[in-house]
C-alpha cells in the first residue's frame, strides 16, 4: 500500500513542476493565442477557425466602426502579431520577461480589436 502511494506521487511531482514554471508571460501568450483561434480571428484571416477559441470571443464584429481606427484588426497585422508570439515565447522561456512583455504588447496592438 505504501509503495503504491509512493509511485503515486513520484508520478506527479513533473506535473507539479511544470504547472509551477507557468510564468505570467507564458499565461499571456496562451490567452491572446486562444483569441487568435476564434471564429472572429478567423473571420478577419479569412481562415477556418480551429478550435472554439476564448469563451469571451463575440460571434461576430460590433456594428459600426472602432473609435480608433487602428484598432480595426486585419489579416496582415494578425500575421505579425503572430511571428511577435513566437518572438516572446522565445523570449520567455529563456527567462526575459521584461523584453516578453514588451513583445506581446506590441502583439496585442497589432491584433486590434478582435470580434
Amino acid at each position: 500500500m505504501n509503495r503504491a502511494i509512493l509511485i503515486g506521487a513520484a508520478a506527479l511531482v513533473p506535473l507539479l513542476a511544470t504547472a509551477a514554471s507557468a510564468t505570467p508571460c507564458a499565461e499571456q501568450i496562451a490567452t491572446i493565442e486562444r483569441r487568435l483561434e476564434s471564429p472572429g480571428a478567423a473571420r478577419v484571416t479569412g481562415e477556418a477557425p480551429t478550435t472554439t477559441g476564448s469563451p469571451k470571443a463575440l460571434p461576430a464584429p460590433p456594428p459600426g466602426q472602432p473609435s480608433d481606427p487602428a484598432t480595426k484588426p486585419e489579416a496582415g497585422h494578425i500575421a505579425e502579431a503572430q511571428t511577435l508570439i513566437a518572438k516572446a515565447r522565445e523570449q520567455d522561456r529563456a527567462g526575459q520577461a521584461d523584453a516578453c512583455n514588451d513583445t506581446m504588447t506590441r502583439a496585442k496592438e497589432k491584433i486590434g480589436a478582435l470580434p
